[in-house]
């Protein structure tokens, strides 16, 4: 059975969007394209999600976009990381870093005894 994707938080999902960004300026089909490549095809980016995503860090002044032609010569609007889009992306980079560790200590433990009577 194929895996259709995992779901994607709010957080995480822009993570995954900056950090796409950090390869250069892409427009939102590239965008979740790269983001399903680079995982492997374990993570599928859904227009649904990708794009209010999109708008609320362009509002927030993590990206900024611009009209310009696809591979296909189609119109389409392409999106690339500010300078405070950088910085917020190495902040919770970091942060993720440290919770994913964390998560893994966790799970490479055995079971402890109880000891709650």
């Amino acid at each position: 059975m194929e895996n259709p994707g995992l779901d994607l938080v709010r957080g995480t999902l822009d993570l995954l969007i900056l950090k796409t960004l950090t390869w250069g300026p892409m427009h939102g089909y590239s965008i979740a394209a790269a983001i399903h490549r680079s995982s492997g095809a374990a993570l599928l980016v859904e227009e649904g999600a990708l794009y209010p995503a999109l708008y609320r860090m362009e509002a927030k002044g993590w990206i900024e976009a611009e009209w310009g032609l696809s591979e296909n010569k189609r119109r389409a609007k392409y999106y690339r990381l500010t300078p405070e889009g950088r910085r917020h992306f190495h902040q919770e980079e970091k942060t993720w870093n440290a919770y994913s560790a964390a998560v893994a200590r966790l799970l490479g433990q055995k079971a402890a005894r109880s000891t709650i009577s």
